[in-house]
């Protein structure tokens, strides 16, 4: 079996199948403390500062057959705590149905280790892109909320030299659940409406204009 296909039996067999909902949005950097400050009045533990954080993500991808969707790997790690390292795995957004209130795609989550980018290498995977994620993490029951500036990496591999991506902050949403459930859709809805005029748009966020390696 290639690897390909044992990484699909392992996603498939060993760990319990998940889905993300999710809204992407933006906000000019001029008015980020202004958004700041609302979210601290509408999410969990107001009378706190907001959590900060400051990622290094890079994106691998492996392309099996041909007529198959690239299998895409984000391995995260902590630029605070740089030993940190998290991995994830994103299926493709359901798009298909127009009415939904969210983006929905699976996902797998999973802690690792700090030697997980020369695993990937040895599996067969290619570094995409990589880029700097900066910002401030909010939770409201269990959604998930964060605002981040990007930044792109000029140099493959420093972090040290980098520079930002636009003149606005990325704003997601996301909720992780055990299955499709339409009042999680709702709840985000009726969230994001509250952050208004800053519009969370039910779109991707594509991000191949950054460095590729």
């Amino acid at each position: 079996m290639d690897s390909t296909g044992a990484m699909g039996q392992v996603l498939s067999s060993k760990v319990a199948p998940v889905v993300e909902n999710f809204l992407q949005g933006s906000v000019l950097d001029t008015s980020k403390d202004v958004l700041i400050h609302r979210l601290r009045g509408l999410c969990d533990n107001a009378e706190n500062q907001p959590e900060i954080f400051h990622d290094h993500e890079i994106v691998f991808i492996m392309q099996g057959n041909p007529n198959q969707q690239p299998i895409n790997f984000h391995a995260r790690h902590s630029l605070m705590h740089p030993d940190a390292w998290h991995l994830r795995y994103l299926g493709v957004a359901d798009i298909g149905d127009k009415n939904k209130l969210t983006l929905i795609r699976h996902c797998v989550d999973a802690g690792v280790s700090s030697n997980v980018v020369d695993f990937l290498n040895e599996m067969g995977f290619k570094i995409d892109f990589e880029f700097i994620a900066k910002g401030y993490f909010f939770h409201k029951g269990r959604m998930k909320v964060t605002v981040s500036k990007l930044y792109k990496i000029l140099q493959p591999g420093s972090t040290d030299q980098v520079e930002p991506l636009s003149q606005s902050h990325l704003v997601e949403l996301s909720v992780v659940a055990p299955r499709v459930q339409e009042q999680i859709g709702e709840d985000m809805k009726n969230f994001a409406e509250q952050l208004k005029p800053y519009i969370l748009y039910k779109i991707e966020l594509k991000l191949d204009h950054l460095q590729t390696v």
